[in-house]
């Protein structure tokens, strides 16, 4: 009963240490400049490409939020599926900020940047990055499938049951602050195709 009455309270200061945190996070953005995408629902996989910063948090309901002058700009945010794709190849970063309640998929190519908003949490989740694109991520993860390629950097901490992270060796990723049960790592050499030269490298 003891152990019950602490690991309750312990929630309880989790649970309000984790929304002052979100709170301080979400004061840099001004919801009025935001447009909000209606047809955010069901969002398992995440695609970016291009000059674009994304901000990814968990909650109970899907939401996008575009925080440039979207229409007026040439960008694409849609989502067909469950599939969310954003592109953006202005000079201007196309600032979004994406809330998840099941996200299994993020794919980032070009120069896109992904930030998490405290504990990114899932069941199962795929992390691609490719070119020169960057991932912060605190994670809170059952099964990680992590794979930085080309000159993608990625900066991992968290806590992950099954991690089995890939990277390039001309990529950079810092893990150190990433607690797996069990990790499994990947360091490759690509070889280019003759006459071709790999992406980035």
């Amino acid at each position: 009963m003891k152990t019950q009455i602490l690991t309750l309270v312990a929630l309880v200061a989790l649970t309000i240490s984790t929304t002052k945190n979100a709170s301080a996070n979400t004061a840099n953005f001004n919801d009025k400049n935001a447009v909000v995408l209606a047809e955010a629902a069901n969002i398992s996989k995440i695609e970016v490409r291009g000059n674009v910063q994304l901000f990814i948090s968990n909650g109970t309901a899907d939401e996008v939020k575009v925080y440039n002058k979207y229409y007026s700009e040439s960008a694409l945010v849609q989502n067909t599926k469950g599939t969310l794709r954003i592109s953006s190849y202005k000079n201007e970063k196309l600032v979004v900020w994406v809330t998840v309640n099941d996200l299994r998929s993020l794919n980032m190519y070009d120069n896109a940047e992904v930030k998490s908003f405290g504990k990114l949490s899932a069941i199962e989740l795929d992390v691609n990055l490719y070119n020169t694109a960057s991932a912060q991520l605190d994670l809170n993860v059952f099964d990680a499938d992590i794979n930085i390629s080309d000159r993608a950097k990625a900066d991992l901490k968290g806590d992950v049951n099954s991690c089995y992270l890939t990277h390039d060796r001309s990529a950079t990723v810092n893990s150190a602050a990433l607690a797996a049960s069990k990790m499994v790592l990947n360091n490759v050499a690509r070889v280019a195709p003759k006459g071709q030269e790999l992406a980035g490298i």
